[in-house]
């Protein structure tokens, strides 16, 4: 407060509500954009405060693995172990799932789709996985059985799993019902599965139904060998919603390749080809002197923001850009 005015600086609001404010920015402004209005908002976004839920699954689909790898290690560390949910795609190797596992212990919600991660990986780490109430390992290839009965025997809180396949994936291939078994033997708590093009047979399907009691929703897009009668599911199950076998979606339309969730790499973002230089920029180990440093280095800032704005090579025009100490 100044001079009795009723009005008070934006830097004057605790870190937490800030986080709560830019919760609702994108990944690029939160890091390219806040860090250099004032310093109290650098210091929240270097917090825990923005970290809680992290969302980079569109980014995350075009950038280069160690990119990927290296955001990642960045935004956990800044989390603080408060991190409640992540959702991020393909990831490609083991190690960055172990990470993941060994610094989020308070993560209830966890989505990997398209990631290149093993059965012994996720053995070796579902322990720490513990708080885990909603899983997404759809389209995840090199997984199977034994990484669902892990997760199945240590993540005793799941209540929604999505294990979906691509009909690419599991055309004219034999029926393989382990992984419906590993479900309905491990996941009785469910109330929520998805598992589009898997290759089930029926007698799989009816014991995920009779183990899974509390089965709210089940979607079976796609698994052409099971066979449910409606009359069957009414009187037996009527709080059950079923999705499938037989539903005419994109994939029946035979335009798979114009489904694909991976952009052109034409269209990176020039903010995406600075993201491996975000962890040297944040150096989270050196707290205050690195806030002093941040601030005192104006044409580094300059340049990260305008090369998100206006690609890489327009920087030089920026001259002397003042900022206010706040908004």
């Amino acid at each position: 407060m100044e001079g009795g005015s009723d009005f008070r600086h934006w830097d004057d609001l605790i870190p937490d509500a800030l986080g709560l404010i830019f919760s609702n920015l994108t990944l690029q402004e939160i890091l390219t954009v806040i860090p250099r209005v004032c310093q109290s908002w650098n210091k929240a976004v270097l917090g825990p405060y923005c970290w809680q839920e992290i969302d980079i699954e569109d980014w995350s689909n075009r950038c280069q693995p160690h990119h990927l790898d290296r955001m990642l290690e960045m935004l956990i560390a800044r989390s603080c172990g408060s991190l409640r949910k992540l959702t991020v795609s393909s990831l490609q190797n083991d190690r960055i799932f172990s990470h993941i596992a060994e610094h989020t212990g308070s993560l209830q919600t966890l989505r990997l789709p398209r990631s290149e991660i093993s059965d012994s990986i996720v053995e070796k780490t579902a322990g720490r996985l513990s708080n885990i109430t909603f899983l997404d390992l759809s389209y995840c290839g090199k997984i199977g059985f034994r990484a669902l009965e892990a997760i199945g025997k240590n993540c005793k809180m799941l209540v929604a799993l999505c294990r979906n396949m691509h009909p690419l994936d599991t055309a004219g291939k034999p029926l393989l019902d382990d992984e419906a078994r590993a479900i309905a033997t491990t996941m009785p708590r469910l109330k929520h599965l998805e598992m589009a093009y898997h290759l089930i047979s029926t007698g799989s399907a009816l014991q995920i139904l009779s183990s899974c009691r509390e089965l709210e929703f089940l979607d079976l897009r796609g698994c052409w060998d099971v066979k449910l009668e409606d009359k069957f599911l009414k009187e037996k199950y009527p709080k059950l919603k079923v999705l499938g076998p037989l539903v005419l979606d994109y994939f029946e339309r035979n335009e798979w390749e114009d489904c694909s969730d991976f952009s052109d790499a034409s269209e990176y973002l020039a903010w995406e080809f600075v993201a491996g230089e975000l962890e040297d920029y944040y150096d989270d180990d050196d707290d205050d002197e690195s806030y002093a440093e941040m601030w005192d280095d104006e044409g580094r800032l300059e340049q990260l923001e305008l090369r998100f704005y206006e690609g890489i090579d327009h920087h030089e025009d920026a001259g002397g850009v003042g900022w206010p100490p706040s908004p």
